[in-house]
């Protein structure tokens, strides 16, 4: 099968998505990777996923550079509650945002998906490492692969109103905790 934007894909049977050969994305190093397509087969609006794959393809690094800030917040909150707990052994000194890149190690799979519930637009989303926060990690979602509109730990949501089922968190990229 072909997906615009991403070429020949090969079907994940046992879960249902697609999987592109890899292709070099510019957000995230240049690195090649494997871009992850769920839900397309049954979507009414196909034309939604390739614009989003083509965006996000298309993505410089000053995307991430926009996020930092939301990105440094949420290394601050988990760093506060790693010296609240008085555990310094894991405390991970950060700079300030400009710096907060440099502890990311982006995912292998950004998903391609569309939004189920709340806006039913179509989100890339990464699962990356984070030097801060070994556990949860960190997620990067970007809608319509065009925009980060959400960051925080790996939750599988695409926005912050979904995940804290809040609609007033429209539009926030980062919730404090």
């Amino acid at each position: 099968m072909q997906i615009p934007g991403l070429g020949a894909v090969v079907e994940d049977a046992e879960l249902g998505w697609y999987r592109s050969a890899p292709l070099p994305v510019p957000v995230l190093g240049g690195t090649p990777r494997q871009i992850v397509v769920d839900g397309y087969d049954d979507d009414p609006a196909q034309e939604d996923f390739h614009d989003a794959i083509r965006s996000f393809l298309s993505l410089g690094r000053s995307a991430l550079d926009k996020a930092a800030r939301s990105i440094f917040a949420y290394y601050c909150d988990v760093m506060s509650d790693v010296l609240a707990d008085g555990d310094d052994e894991w405390y991970v000194h950060i700079d300030d945002p400009s710096s907060v890149l440099e502890y990311v190690r982006f995912g292998d799979e950004p998903i391609v998906s569309r939004d189920p519930s709340g806006d039913q637009r179509v989100y890339v989303s990464i699962e990356c490492e984070c030097a801060w926060e070994p556990e949860h990690g960190l997620q990067i979602v970007f809608r319509d692969g065009a925009e980060v509109t959400k960051v925080g730990p790996y939750d599988g949501h695409l926005t912050n109103s979904a995940a804290f089922a809040d609609d007033t968190l429209d539009g926030v990229v980062y919730r404090s905790r």
